[in-house]
């Protein structure tokens, strides 16, 4: 298994969109599954389009289903930091994408985004890993 790290400042955007960074991961390593993993307890993964509207659509839903108040147990940190520790149940903190000759297999408007609501970290790891078939 061949793998890299990543850091992804998130201080200015919600989501970030990591397409280039595992197309060129991938590039010249053949067929296989590349494995994209965010080793945070308060981040995660998507699969969306972009540069639509939609990564803002997203960030708005999930902060209407996770609400920045004092109704969570895990209450350390900013206000409602508590949400941030729910975030990886309902968005993944991986994604696996099947790769052919070097090339991520994504649907035309496809792309892979890091979500961090987290206003506490934001310096983010994402390790990608590339597994050969």
């Amino acid at each position: 298994m061949d793998s890299d790290v990543l850091t992804i400042d998130t201080t200015r955007d919600r989501t970030v969109d990591l397409t280039d960074a595992v197309r060129d991961f991938c590039r010249g390593r053949g067929d296989g599954l590349c494995n994209v993993f965010v080793p945070h307890a308060t981040a995660g993964l998507a699969i969306i389009e972009t540069g639509s509207g939609s990564d803002d659509d997203l960030v708005d839903a999930l902060e209407r289903l996770l609400p920045r108040d004092d109704r969570y147990r895990h209450a350390h940190g900013s206000p409602g930091h508590g949400a941030d520790h729910v975030l990886p149940a309902l968005i993944s903190p991986s994604v696996t994408l099947p790769v052919q000759d070097g090339t991520p297999l994504l649907g035309t408007w496809q792309s892979v985004v890091l979500v961090d609501l987290n206003r506490d970290n934001p310096r983010r790891s994402v390790r990608l890993s590339f597994v050969t078939s």
